[in-house]
């Protein structure tokens, strides 16, 4: 049940810059500083579609591709969303969470919209939103911060006439606000184990959350997930009778190499084609994600002679990036991306002793085996703080990276640095000849040290 009122657009004070319109927006209940403690309560989809009906739905006033996954579907939906602007189509990309600016969120195909546009769909929003609260057997609530960034999107992408949107989940599908479009396809990228406290504890567990976002009859793209991952995808896929596009099913191999020029990918389909790529976003992971926003590209029919010209010149922040010479950004904060990520660095700079990391990462993260991976590809390695929008533990994390080092007979230098530009004064000090600094575990880490850069 909600509560409507009549909002006099006098009555509310006018935001003048893109800071008011988040300041506006970071006012209210804001999950993504959560790192334990979710309820079913704050987790719903109830509000935010009486939300949504609130403010008039503005979200069907777009064609969308939804996403979901554990890792690569920023890049994924990255992606997709240069792919449709190549063909002429004016369109929205909404992604989180962002590296150092709340712009990076909502974008017109990797673009920021103008502070012109920002601003006027947030005045709109908190005119239409106004007291806007909902009511169930537990009392009143208002929207949460995501709730409304999402919104915010939303109304963005209509007020900005946008053709089609390309919608990355932010946590898990089924209850993810964003799970409250009807989209023209579902992407689902590989699974892992994540979140575990909201989404399972299983891959199977997780997976069920994201298979959530596969709507009834729509074509649905599964990248390579586990065998676990797939049942579920399946499953879900027949239950809602949605056609299903595996790409095992369709990519019969791939290359990647990792050069300082960009990723250099080759992608050979059963139908006997080739696509060779030279990526502007390094890393191996680029291949599968680019090779799926192929897919449904293509099976879409909103490929044509641009498209991959597009695809190569597609970017994203914190996603291998160089910021600065010798000096490279990665969100990493998984086993499986961060051994990637490790790996592809080391054919970069291959000297161990060289190299230098920074790292951080979230107390809900899985340590034990992302310290291994780390200790593993560097003997130079910096604890660094996550940023302070959610928990962290750096000292528990010091003495998993100790534990491991000593188990291993490591002769590592480990170095607790809380603060950021003191950690990367730290890491240029240890920098070897011919070695770089890779920063990893955390967007929020990453987003630290690009401050640092831009305050210098």
């Amino acid at each position: 049940m909600t509560k409507n009122h009549q909002v006099s657009t006098v009555s509310i004070m006018e935001m003048k810059s893109f800071t008011d319109v988040v300041a506006y927006l970071e006012g209210f209940l804001n999950l993504e500083k959560k790192t334990r403690h979710y309820t079913t309560r704050e987790y719903r989809l109830d509000r935010m579609v009486a939300l949504l009906d609130h403010v008039g739905n503005p979200q069907q006033s777009f064609k969308t591709i939804h996403l979901a996954g554990s890792k690569g579907k920023g890049s994924t939906a990255s992606f997709i969303a240069s792919g449709l602007a190549s063909m002429g189509y004016k369109t929205g990309l909404y992604m989180s969470p962002h590296l150092v600016d709340y712009r990076e969120r909502f974008t017109l195909s990797g673009t920021f919209f103008s502070d012109a546009a920002l601003v006027h769909a947030g005045n709109l929003l908190k005119t239409l939103v106004g007291d806007f609260t909902f009511s169930d057997e537990w009392g009143e609530t208002t929207p949460t911060t995501f709730e409304l960034l999402t919104t915010f999107a939303y109304l963005l992408f209509k007020e900005e006439k946008c053709e089609w949107a390309v919608i990355e989940t932010g946590l898990g599908g089924r209850l993810d606000a964003t799970n409250t479009i009807r989209s023209s396809a579902s992407v689902l990228c590989p699974i892992e184990l994540e979140h575990t406290r909201i989404l399972g504890s299983t891959i199977k567990e997780i997976a069920f959350e994201k298979a959530k976002i596969i709507k009834a009859g729509q074509p649905v793209f599964i990248g390579l997930v586990h065998e676990e991952a797939k049942e579920v995808f399946l499953q879900e896929c027949r239950e809602q009778h949605a056609k299903p596009f595996l790409l095992e099913e369709f990519l019969t191999g791939y290359e990647a190499l990792t050069t300082m020029e960009g990723e250099r990918v080759t992608l050979k389909w059963k139908n006997g084609t080739e696509d060779r790529l030279l990526l502007s976003m390094k890393g191996s992971v680029q291949a599968q994600n680019v090779a799926l926003a192929l897919l449904a590209l293509r099976t879409l029919d909103l490929f044509g002679e641009q498209t991959i010209r597009a695809l190569e010149a597609n970017t994203v922040p914190g996603r291998f990036q160089q910021v600065a010479p010798s000096l490279y950004i990665d969100g990493a904060h998984t086993p499986a991306s961060l051994n990637a990520l490790t790996r592809s660095f080391s054919k970069l700079y291959p000297s161990k002793d060289a190299n230098v990391v920074i790292y951080g990462a979230l107390e809900d993260k899985d340590h034990l085996h992302m310290a291994s991976i780390v200790l593993q590809h560097f003997n130079k390695i910096i604890l660094s703080r996550p940023g302070t929008f959610k928990k962290s533990d750096l000292h528990k994390l010091f003495s998993i990276f100790e534990e491991l080092k000593a188990e291993s007979h490591s002769t590592a230098s480990i170095f607790l640095i809380e603060d950021n530009s003191q950690a990367l004064d730290k890491a240029y000090m240890l920098k070897g000849a011919g070695g770089a600094i890779l920063v990893c575990g955390s967007f929020y880490l990453g987003g630290g040290i690009a401050e640092v850069l831009k305050r210098r």
